[in-house]
């Protein structure tokens, strides 16, 4: 991922075995949701192995369905218990790790993370001279390393160590991690970021992550389909699904080995997802959370990169949607031959939880749907206020209408603002992705910013010579600036 653009495209394809169909701790009856989603009608469409859903409402799991198998080679079907591999889900879940740790008074977050290397240290750099990278920078990835992604392994494989792979000795990288910018200043996904983090804890503690991560959270909170041991390691998990490619042939053993654990090696079920999910948002609003404060739950949910952040992100969660003008945190992750998202909502307690052992072909039209009909299905919305709404005075609205390079994430993609009904929508190839539709009504508030219906910056829009030329985005306490570009 060289660049913020393909960053972005690939974070969205990345958004992207009957068993007991409910895990009901509710009174209401969802059968509705089988009903409509026919997640077995699309496995066989899109010649997908298999998919594993859950929903969570109200603080509670109130659905699971598992449709599909492990694997093509065995057809044992999918069951609630089994594992996937999460890739990227990972991140959050380290990021977690390190703020509990924190909160204990082992570490301090606040530090330049190389004082805490040892088996090896950041590379020299114009960038780093005077301003050494936080725990911080790398959980939001603002310190300004590359390193996207890596590749996969299985056994048989020469497994490299993590020096190895921050030294750039393996698939992909030929040289060493090495610095972009200056740390804080701008983003650049990194999962090489997640890889210093991984050896920064391991060589404090003198400890494998996957041990911390047990003990601090996977076991007090009762996860025992979740681990950050790998198919090689003892103690791997015994019910797991396998990885498949386009065909849906198994992957070599199907069983992917990762190195780079603090970035991309836990393996889990969406139910143990879902629970880790409730946790965080009990935590949010102080109520009914056993093991994650308030105060951590609300650091790593915060908004922290808005520049150039694909709308807003996290330590380590992703900010840039507000389905139903709710405020989400969610996650997603895709390695070869399997992928998934988590999405949570900040209030309320609601969200959903998907893991398919598909290529992406064969599992992103899955997730999408499975993802936009849950969405309406739910009725989970939020309503603007209508006294927090004005009129758009019809020379503003002249002046707003148009096609532009972007408005919404500085990513360069084409954005327009059209009118219908007299009212302004904004149509963009993102927010068709996640709603499914391209029309996003554009509010004027009563304080002078804009609000688009599902998308949670608020906007202010600055003009030269009667033309908009450049739109300032707000969330929280950050901004940031995107010149714009209106085409004739």
């Amino acid at each position: 991922m060289k660049n913020i653009l393909y960053l972005l495209i690939v974070t969205l394809i990345m958004l992207s075995c009957q068993t007991s169909n409910h895990v009901l701790t509710s009174k209401k009856n969802y059968s509705f949701l089988t009903d409509s989603l026919h997640i077995d009608q699309q496995l066989e469409k899109y010649k997908l192995p298999g998919f594993s859903l859950v929903v969570f409402e109200n603080y509670q799991i109130v659905y699971s369905d598992q449709v599909g198998v492990k694997s093509m080679g065995s057809k044992e079907k999918l069951d609630e218990n089994t594992a996937f591999s999460t890739a990227s889900i990972t991140k959050p879940i380290t990021a977690l790790l390190c703020h509990i740790l924190e909160e204990k008074g082992l570490i301090n977050l606040n530090d330049p993370i190389d004082k805490y290397l040892k088996r090896w240290h950041l590379p020299k750099s114009k960038f780093t001279e005077n301003n050494s990278p936080t725990w911080k920078q790398f959980f939001n990835h603002t310190s300004g390393t590359n390193q996207g992604g890596f590749a996969d392994y299985y056994e048989g494989d020469v497994i490299p160590t993590i020096q190895q792979s921050l030294l750039g000795q393996i698939p992909r990288y030929n040289k060493e991690i090495e610095f972009l910018f200056t740390p804080g200043t701008d983003f650049e996904y990194s999962g090489g970021g997640y890889v210093i983090i991984q050896m920064a804890l391991e060589d404090t503690f003198n400890r494998p992550i996957g041990d911390l991560a047990k003990e601090y959270i996977f076991s007090p909170l009762g996860l025992k389909n979740t681990t950050m041991t790998q198919p090689n390691e003892k103690g791997f998990l015994m019910n797991a699904a396998r990885v498949h490619d386009k065909d849906g042939k198994v992957i070599k053993t199907g069983l992917p080995i990762t190195p780079q654990i603090g970035a991309s090696g836990v393996w889990s079920t969406p139910a143990d997802l879902a629970k880790l999910s409730i946790e965080i948002q009990n935590a949010l609003r102080n109520k009914n959370n056993k093991l994650i404060s308030y105060q951590v739950a609300e650091k790593v949910t915060k908004v922290t990169a808005l520049k150039n952040a694909v709308g807003g992100w996290g330590y380590g969660w992703q900010k840039s949607v507000a389905y139903n003008n709710y405020d989400w945190f969610m996650c997603s992750g895709s390695n070869t031959g399997v992928g998934g998202s988590i999405f949570a909502t900040m209030t309320d307690g609601n969200g959903f939880v998907f893991l398919a052992n598909g290529e992406k072909q064969n599992r992103i039209p899955v997730l999408n749907e499975t993802r936009i009909k849950i969405l309406k299905l739910m009725g989970w919305n939020k309503n603007i206020p209508d006294e927090e709404i004005q009129e758009i005075p019809l020379h503003l609205k002249k002046q707003l209408i148009g096609t532009y390079n972007d408005i919404l994430y500085g990513q360069g993609m084409e954005t327009k603002i059209v009118e219908k009904n007299n009212r302004l929508y904004v149509e963009s190839p993102f927010l068709e992705y996640f709603k499914g539709k391209n029309e996003n009504e554009l509010l004027y508030l009563k304080n002078g910013y804009f609000k688009i219906v599902d998308y949670p910056n608020l906007l202010q829009f600055e003009f030269s010579n009667g033309e908009v030329s450049s739109v300032t985005l707000t969330r929280d306490s950050l901004k940031t600036k995107i010149q714009l570009i209106k085409n004739k």
